[in-house]
């Protein structure tokens, strides 16, 4: 009898432990509501003030996501510093570009919300909800992020080769990093939209502006103006690896759909934008975007969600760090 009763309570327990955990697990857009009410609109003010002293913030912000998810998923491990005994993510060739605004912003948040509820929010909904704000605050869409993720508990610079496009892969090559985490080629596109804003280093481009080829001075795929113009602004490439052209030269500090246009004009300025509207398999994306903004928001907004969801640890598999740039110990 007595076993029985034993049996009986060590099952309600194993369903009580259950339903613990998977609570523990679950994300959810209400998250810090009894636990920080404060969340969001610390968020905002956080955000908004970074953004307006520092109008690259958002395009940094956004890179920096898109970098922590693509690579042991959304869980701020690509904000973790390096130690004598670990060369983190962020060290990692590829990432040493990342600009340092997207890192601040989320330093700034963290340190009002310990202030405010210590302990209590992780590093990774702070960098999620940060990329969102970011978007919508320079004209993009909003859209809601759920929150719940934990901190990961390992950041290496090894294993970052591989998962990120660089702006010389071919179309297979993107399609493949892409695919890996289970995004569309029209979700890559969208995706790639948010090249709308920020810049990119005169490195990562030089090959199609300096002596292309034998015959030919730039690559075939540029507007040749433009390409002229891009050789004068990056002439001093070399002496200074920090200079920089914008993405989008239209309209640079505004969340739009002018990428999309620039492209068929030859005025993208990484071959990673311009192979977009070369390749069959992505121009019919392309001419979409570019003439319905409408379904170019809709599009990377649910492209941002998902992103926001890849390998999202949650319970025990990761932790709430008090600082974001390294782990509890």
């Amino acid at each position: 009898m007595a076993a029985h009763h034993l049996h009986h309570r060590l099952g309600l327990l194993l369903i009580l432990f259950a339903i613990l955990s998977l609570s523990e697990s679950k994300l959810s857009y209400n998250y810090y509501a009894k636990t920080c009410p404060t969340f969001e609109q610390i968020m905002e003010e956080t955000t908004t003030n970074k953004q307006i002293k520092s109008p690259s913030t958002a395009a940094g912000t956004v890179r920096l996501f898109f970098h922590d998810c693509f690579v042991t998923g959304c869980d701020a491990s690509t904000l973790i510093s390096s130690t004598p005994f670990n060369t983190a993510e962020r060290d990692a060739e590829i990432n040493l570009s990342l600009p340092g605004d997207g890192f601040d912003v989320v330093v700034r948040a963290k340190a009002a919300l310990e202030l405010a509820c210590p302990g209590v929010v992780s590093c990774s909904d702070i960098l999620a909800v940060a990329a969102r704000n970011l978007v919508s605050f320079v004209g993009g869409p909003f859209y809601p992020v759920l929150l719940g993720r934990k901190d990961s508990l390992v950041s290496k610079a090894s294993l970052v080769e591989g998962h990120l496009p660089r702006p010389s892969m071919s179309m297979d090559q993107m399609i493949a990093i892409f695919t890996a985490h289970n995004f569309t080629v029209q979700e890559m596109v969208a995706l790639s939209g948010a090249h709308t804003i920020g810049f990119s280093h005169c490195k990562d481009f030089a090959s199609g502006i300096y002596n292309y080829s034998s015959t030919q001075q730039f690559d075939p795929t540029y507007n040749p103006r433009f390409a002229a113009g891009l050789e004068k602004a990056c002439a001093n490439y070399q002496k200074d690896p920090a200079l920089s052209v914008f993405n989008d030269i239209m309209t640079p500090g505004k969340f739009d759909n002018m990428y999309f246009q620039n492209l068929p004009k030859g005025l993208g300025i990484l071959a990673s934008d311009r192979v977009l509207f070369t390749d069959p398999r992505t121009r019919p994306f392309v001419q979409v975007y570019a003439k319905y903004q409408s379904v170019f928001f809709r599009d990377f907004a649910k492209a941002m969600q998902k992103l926001s969801l890849v390998g999202v640890k949650t319970g025990r598999h990761g932790q709430v760090r008090r600082r974001c740039d390294d782990f509890n110990n």
